[in-house]
């Protein structure tokens, strides 16, 4: 497949899991990929050394991007390794930080998670739009949660993937007429490190038991849908907020 060839994009929590699917899938697809991970610097360097094993091209790249210096210097590293331009940003970062009930959530809480999961979204697509040609295309990662409010102890988190499905669909207002298209994805229970941590063992086996389909879903699911979004062939798509999780809430 060369759908992507000559094509730059930056995967923010590109090194693992879910995000890890999406720059070897771009990479495959003839992408130039910049690989962002946080703290998880062996994961990242085991994906790029799969990317360059499959002949793929990508760098490595640390950020915290709910930091604006550290975004803008992410994007001018990408733009340092591969050109000006940048086609593709999918923004995966996020993640739930604890599970708390509202009588324990500070003020500090809120914001991490806020910042987490929303304010990295504003930031990233801040920084990369104005390198963003016409044909160009974002995919963002909201979640099933930000649907149906999340389970026990996720308000904030639920909240804050309901922000991002929002700002996704106020984006592909904004940006249509420049030719970028803007769309997320509401995953449901996806077999990921962030379920290994927030959801207890029984929960997942009877969310996948409940759920039409009788599984979780693969990485490689979610991966292949953000993939499609990102491609030509999705061109006529935006705005979406996009259910991957097996038929367990329908939209």
């Amino acid at each position: 497949m060369t759908q992507f060839k000559d094509k730059v994009a930056i995967v923010t929590g590109g090194g693992r899991d879910i995000g890890r699917e999406i720059s070897l899938k771009l990479a495959a697809a003839g992408a130039k990929v910049c690989i962002n991970y946080a703290n998880d610097e062996a994961s990242a360097q085991e994906t790029l050394k799969q990317v360059e094993a499959a002949g793929g091209t990508a760098i490595v790249h640390r950020a915290d991007v709910t930091d604006a210096k550290a975004v803008a210097a992410m994007v001018a590293a990408t733009q340092a390794a591969f050109g000006p331009q940048i086609d593709v940003l999918v923004n995966v970062a996020g993640g739930m930080v604890q599970r708390r009930p509202l009588a324990e959530i500070d003020e500090a809480f809120f914001h991490k998670v806020m910042d987490l999961n929303m304010s990295s979204v504003y930031l990233t697509t801040h920084a990369v739009v104005p390198h963003m040609p016409e044909g160009g295309a974002i995919v963002n990662f909201a979640s099933q949660a930000g649907r149906d409010g999340g389970g026990p102890g996720a308000a904030i988190y639920a909240t804050a993937k309901a922000a991002v499905m929002t700002f996704t669909r106020a984006m592909a207002k904004e940006l249509g007429p420049r030719g970028i298209r803007v769309n997320a994805l509401c995953c449901g229970m996806i077999a990921t490190r962030f379920h290994d941590e927030f959801t207890k063992p029984e929960v997942r086996t009877a969310v996948a038991g409940n759920t039409p389909l009788r599984r979780q879903g693969r990485p490689q699911e979610a991966a292949d849908t953000a993939v499609y979004l990102a491609s030509d062939a999705a061109g006529f798509i935006t705005g979406a907020n996009v259910d991957v999780n097996g038929g367990t809430y329908f939209s």
